[in-house]
């Protein structure tokens, strides 16, 4: 076991049975190390935090961005040289939000715009909007200004009128990208199939549950050994005022590309999220928002979890459910998991990570909520932060999201 604590300058590594000290200088950059033994007892007096939503947890008052790192196994994750920048803003609009999709072909990576939320420009009348950034263009403003911020151009999608509200995505899939919509007014949710190429022709997959619409489709993934692909629905559309009360449960469903057919495969939540499988498809992860109500308001008696499941191998429900995590900021939004198996989420304070065994190894601390973040391949974490995107080179490597291959 390893322990880490920042002490005047110098970083004490307590190993067992012996102890080092590194300066600063030393240390992976942005990197800072929070031993939890230093806070776990505050005493009667101290000043507790009573929101979990706007009061976050920075017990150094380290500015952002940084690494924030509570386990020494983070450190793999970073290797010995990360960098965090910013690389995309917008003060006066929520472009980054939800649905990242990284297109390697064309070394974009694709996300849509907040659906329904402050800053996000869309409501019951108008639609959220899909864009990309170009990695290479990424690469060259990072390369050329050393240190700081830069403001990569984003481009902006014109895409079928039969998509509405995206909120989720993955892929590539079949070389295209696979949305999830929440549907706006009457239209209806649904699953689409969108060319990553001009003109970005679409394909709906899926748009009812037996003739029944669904609530607001949120997060979606394709198994990676059975090419199954799995869905979340839940409410936002309704607390985000622009979808009508919900006439469903709110569950995690599974489509069949080959037969279309469609069923649930897992429920009990209050709001489920996020979805992502590990690498060998055997364990799945949802995460369930309830803490989050729009315009009901946060309740933070309500989850603010992500649960971990065994996939049946045979008909693929979800069981044997446990908690994996409990965020200690806002909730836990989308998913995305590493080679390793470590899990990823968007939360109030930036992205967290855990291990499998559900230690919290560290944060990508970005002071600000974020929903999502995806893998632009090995080594490069791109995080949405609503009016802002961040690039995050670590050594981290990332997983395939388009099913199995196909030779």
């Amino acid at each position: 076991m390893v322990l880490f604590k920042v002490l005047s300058g110098i970083v004490v590594i307590a190993f067992t049975g012996t102890l080092a000290s590194v300066s600063e200088s030393q240390l992976p950059s942005q990197a800072i190390f929070v031993d939890p033994r230093s806070f776990a007892v505050m005493g009667p007096n101290a000043d507790f935090r009573n929101d979990s939503f706007n009061i976050l947890f920075n017990p150094t008052s380290t500015t952002p961005p940084f690494f924030q790192i509570f386990d020494e196994r983070f450190l793999t994750i970073l290797g010995g040289s990360p960098s965090f920048r910013e690389i995309a803003s917008d003060p006066t609009f929520a472009f980054a939000h939800e649905a990242p999709v990284y297109n390697e072909p064309t070394d974009e990576v694709f996300f849509s715009s907040n659906d329904g939320g402050p800053l996000g420009m869309s409501d019951l009348n108008h639609n959220n909007v899909i864009s990309k950034i170009s990695m290479k263009e990424v690469e060259a403003a990072l390369s050329a200004n050393a240190t700081g911020p830069v403001n990569v151009p984003i481009t902006q999608l014109n895409l079928s009128d039969s998509i509405q509200m995206t909120n989720g995505g993955t892929g590539p899939y079949n070389s295209s990208i696979l949305l999830v919509t929440s549907g706006r007014g009457s239209s209806p949710p649904s699953i689409v199939l969108v060319n990553p190429l001009p003109p970005y022709n679409a394909t709906v997959l899926l748009d009812n549950y037996f003739g029944r619409q669904f609530v607001s489709l949120n997060d979606i993934k394709v198994h990676p050994t059975n090419g199954k692909i799995f869905f979340t629905d839940v409410d936002y559309g309704f607390l985000n005022l622009f979808r009508p009360a919900p006439l469903m449960p709110f569950q995690v469903y599974r489509f069949d590309p080959n037969t279309s057919a469609v069923r649930v495969v897992a429920d009990g939540f209050n709001k489920p999220n996020g979805i992502a499988f590990t690498p060998d498809g055997n364990t799945a992860y949802v995460s369930d928002t309830g803490a989050s109500g729009g315009f009901l308001g946060n309740n933070l008696t309500l989850p603010a979890s992500i649960y971990a499941f065994d996939v049946d191998p045979v008909t693929h429900v979800f069981k044997n459910r446990r908690v994996l995590a409990y965020a200690d900021a806002g909730v836990p939004d989308g998913i995305q998991l590493d080679s390793d198996g470590n899990i990823y989420s968007g939360c109030a304070d930036g992205t967290q990570v855990w291990a499998a065994d559900g230690t919290l190894l560290g944060k990508f601390f970005l002071g600000m909520s974020t929903a999502e973040m995806i893998f632009a391949g090995d080594g490069r974490l791109v995080i949405l932060a609503e009016t802002k995107m961040f690039l995050a080179k670590i050594a981290a490597k990332s997983i395939p999201l388009g099913g199995p291959s196909r030779n």
